[in-house]
């Protein structure tokens, strides 16, 4: 079995101040493969300590200093592909396809961005041309704390750790426990890549304990957090008798409006697979289809169709096939609100409780479509995070966007239709951070966020720089 039962903290493999081991879990096998350690208040408190203490001096680098590192850190991350897409395959099960060429692949992508971000960043500037007295300096906040989640683990952890340091500001780092050998990976590259002690630091550990100790740690000036809505309510409530800055990228129930002048076959097919992709383990998954009446019977045998038609397989395996859900209690869940969906009389088109054919251990799930959804259902306002459809009829555009809106989330939605100034009428009606057109892919840097209970604050591009960032005006300024 791998032990990695130490914590990265001021530049040094340390062990945890009261050993308290927890086994890793592969989700396609049920069996562990790892351990790490569960870290306490006292590991926070001495990573807290590290990062303060280097604080001063990192945040007082110049910017090619800090391109310099970040450069070093891309190098190092490329040259550990292939080890982080295997480690993210075992941990939570993506398939090596999709570790690699989508798991993996967007650490290095935004750590890319994120270089073209500071290259091009204005630190300070005058308050405008009226005003050229007033001086407008942006500057690091501080120590932040950092949570991420399992389900994508470099892509949350590079969207944190790298404009953080990049900001100028140090941060400790609290991976998922369900997901942590990735992140122990990375650090191992933040390490390679020779950044002073104390600027990166890692704790294991669970939300309740670590989670939660650095949320009211008083050293710590932001907390940055990926995860449930739950989750991140009670990181905003730790964080408050500290008044410290608090962002929040949170869950969804993304709306896909198929209107009957778009290419149906294309777009019912298209963001079916989008549902399924990561075995719906996604926050900005479109998992409600809503799709115009006149064409509504001819979608769901489509999205049937193609649920019936994917692959389920084991992760260690290439291809184009979806792998297991993360774990036994995110198995549960997802069996729950099946089974929620027939008996609220949803109509099954396809899928189902249990495991697909061929699979007696794992967390594998059956590719599942409900028909005929009304959006009162749990399946419709609940978070399910598996390869689950919930599909819906509307009667017009507006009764569409009604239905969109009527989500206590709003983080993503998508927009089908053959009409460009229906498609831009649509998109900004809807309360959403992120509206995608006919399937067009989201742009590098573009910010990631949303409204509502699915979060606070953007991520990606500038927007992610700005969130580690303080703004002061000094007056008088010559």
């Amino acid at each position: 079995m791998l032990r990695k039962t130490d914590f990265y903290i001021d530049g040094q493999w340390v062990p945890p101040v009261a050993p308290k081991e927890l086994e890793v879990i592969n989700p396609a096998d049920e069996q562990a493969y790892a351990a790490i350690s569960l870290g306490g208040v006292a590991d926070v408190d001495k990573a807290v300590a590290a990062a303060r203490a280097a604080f001063s001096r990192w945040s007082a680098t110049s910017r090619e200093e800090r391109l310099e590192y970040l450069e070093r850190l891309l190098a190092e991350y490329k040259a550990r592909m292939a080890d982080m897409a295997k480690a993210i395959s075992e941990e939570m099960g993506a398939p090596m396809k999709l570790a690699t060429q989508a798991q993996a692949a967007a650490g290095a992508g935004h750590i890319k961005s994120f270089i073209r971000v500071l290259k091009n960043f204005t630190f300070e500037r005058p308050l405008d041309e009226r005003n050229p007295q007033e001086h407008i300096i942006y500057e690091p906040i501080g120590v932040c704390g950092l949570i991420t989640p399992w389900n994508w683990p470099m892509n949350q952890v590079t969207l944190k750790v790298v404009p953080a340091v990049a900001a100028g500001c140090t941060v400790v780092l609290k991976p998922s426990e369900i997901a942590p050998m990735s992140s122990i990976l990375f650090a191992e590259i933040m390490d390679a890549a020779g950044f002073p002690a104390g600027v990166f630091n890692m704790v294991n550990g669970d939300g309740p304990t670590v989670g939660e100790a650095m949320s009211r740690h008083p050293g710590i000036d932001m907390m940055s957090f990926t995860g449930s809505t739950r989750a991140g309510t009670a990181v905003t409530k730790a964080a408050a008798d500290t008044v410290k800055r608090v962002t929040l990228e949170l869950g969804g129930k993304s709306p896909n409006i198929v209107f009957a002048d778009s290419d149906l076959a294309d777009a019912v097919a298209r963001g079916a697979a989008h549902c399924f992709e990561n075995t719906g383990q996604s926050c900005n998954a479109p998992t409600r289809m809503l799709v115009e009446r006149s064409v509504y019977g001819k979608a769901v045998d489509i999205a049937a169709d193609y649920a019936k038609q994917c692959k389920v397989g084991n992760p260690a395996e290439d291809g184009d096939h979806i792998g297991p859900l993360s774990s036994a209690v995110q198995f549960e869940k997802v069996q729950n609100l099946i089974d929620a969906g027939i008996k609220e009389g949803a109509r099954l088109a396809a899928g189902g409780l249990g495991r697909p054919d061929g699979f007696n251990r794992g967390y594998f799930v059956r590719p599942t479509v409900f028909a005929d959804v009304s959006n009162d259902m749990r399946i419709a306002q609940e978070e399910v995070f598996g390869p689950v459809l919930a599909m819906i009829p509307f009667d017009s555009e507006d009764d569409a966007i009604e239905i969109a809106n009527d989500t206590p989330y709003g983080l993503a939605a998508y927009v089908q239709s053959g009409d460009k100034e229906r498609l831009r009428r649509v998109s900004k009606a809807l309360r959403a951070g992120m509206v995608q057109l006919n399937g067009a892919d989201r742009a590098p840097g573009s910010p990631f966020g949303g409204y509502k209970q699915s979060g606070l604050g953007r991520e990606g591009g500038k927007w992610g720089l700005e969130d580690f960032l303080e703004v002061k005006a000094v007056s008088g300024w010559e």
